[in-house]
């Protein structure tokens, strides 16, 4: 077996679904009412529940990595710009 074969068959590449609340190319507001809803997922519901890691994977798919840092550290300092209350 060829390793491209091999690699092929342990990896599945896809993105995201289609979100009829962002139908146009920019899907810089999907990235980020994604990164809000998980934390407002857990902030409700907990880190183990399910359904919260959908939003992380939708953002963590279409959030540049230098965004995600920034809000991160915005939520730690307490000036984030949303409110992260379920």
């Amino acid at each position: 077996m060829s390793e491209a074969s091999e690699l092929s068959s342990k990896y599945i590449l896809q993105t995201v679904g289609f979100d009829a609340r962002f139908p146009n190319q920019n899907q810089t507001r999907n990235c980020f009412q994604n990164y809000v809803d998980y934390f407002k997922c857990i902030n409700a519901k907990g880190e183990d529940y399910a359904p919260c890691s959908q939003f992380k994977r939708v953002y963590r798919t279409l959030c540049p990595n230098e965004w995600v840092a920034k809000w991160d550290d915005q939520r730690e300092t307490g000036n984030f710009p949303a409110s992260l209350e379920p």
